[in-house]
């Protein structure tokens, strides 16, 4: 099988074809081997590994992926592309294309099938247009993961990594810091892509924390005044958290919080790190838990 990362090849099969590009699914292909090489690189994947990736387009990465790892999960949400993915992939005997839409894709279960618990690496040339909601899934839903490696847009990618004070820096730095350590890998710039996509783009790994990097009694909690937080981030982090949905405190308690966190009650939540805003929420959880028994107190007179 030709090699699909050579632009002429990539065309040839879309010709073949007549494949139309989709919108609506983001499709860019990329046509750089020396990115996929970059990505199949910074995975570090094995025969030992089972891999998943989410948007296989004709396959390029995917061959990649097929001649370095164990197994391969392919998910493809558009048809169209089933029967060139039949026929890029045809010599692998280590791949399945899924036809599904990954966003409804129990991954969980898909990797218990195939490994049992075993951590899974994910690789992906990702739709932009659904990047943050792939990711948070991914770790939301507890997928057991050992590494992330995806090329996303070049916006996206800084503002995973960043720290506090940076303009870039909000909820989706905090998230994917608190379950992942995140390192750009390479930028992409649009000429690596068929069709070119407006924006530049990077690849990033995030590699799954062996365990919580910051000690938060209420997971939820923490990620209520995070959103919070940055929902209105020109406010202070009082006036923030203040009628936020789920953080059912007084102003004047909110400000007390800030004061046992020891900092200024005019701050605002982008000057706060990851383990700043997990003690706050342990600070405010309590205050939580103080006033609920107090009111059940009250009641049980």
């Amino acid at each position: 099988m030709a090699t699909l990362g050579i632009p002429q090849n990539t065309i040839a099969v879309l010709q073949k074809y007549k494949f139309n590009f989709q919108k609506k699914y983001g499709q860019n292909f990329l046509i750089d081997t020396g990115v996929i090489d970059r990505i199949i690189e910074a995975s570090g994947i094995t025969k030992e590994d089972f891999v998943l990736e989410i948007g296989p387009g004709i396959g390029t990465m995917t061959q990649y992926l097929c001649e370095r790892a164990g197994e391969v999960v392919a998910v493809e949400i558009d048809r169209n592309l089933i029967p060139i993915l039949s026929e890029t992939l045809a010599e692998y005997d280590n791949v399945t294309v899924l036809n599904e839409d990954i966003l409804k894709v129990d991954i969980n279960a898909l990797a218990w099938e195939h490994t049992k618990g075993k951590p899974i690496k994910v690789v992906a040339n990702l739709p932009y247009y659904i990047t943050t909601p792939i990711i948070m899934g991914l770790f939301e839903n507890r997928v057991p993961i050992d590494s992330i490696t995806v090329m996303v847009q070049k916006e996206v990618a800084d503002r995973m990594q960043v720290g506090p004070g940076t303009k870039d820096y909000g909820a989706l730095s905090l998230a994917v810091q608190y379950y992942a350590k995140p390192e750009i890998i390479t930028r992409v710039p649009p000429n690596c892509f068929i069709p070119r996509p407006s924006v530049g783009s990077a690849v990033i790994r995030l590699t799954g924390h062996s365990e919580a990097p910051v000690h938060v009694e209420d997971e939820s909690l923490m990620f209520r005044v995070i959103r919070a937080s940055f929902n209105q981030r020109r406010k202070t982090l009082v006036n923030a958290l203040n009628n936020a949905p789920g953080i059912s405190l007084e102003k004047e308690q909110l400000q007390k919080s800030l004061e046992e966190l020891g900092v200024p009650a005019t701050i605002r939540g982008e000057a706060l790190s990851l383990e700043q805003f997990a003690e706050l929420s342990n600070i405010i959880g309590k205050k939580i838990g103080k006033q609920r028994a107090n009111m059940e107190d009250e009641n049980g007179q």
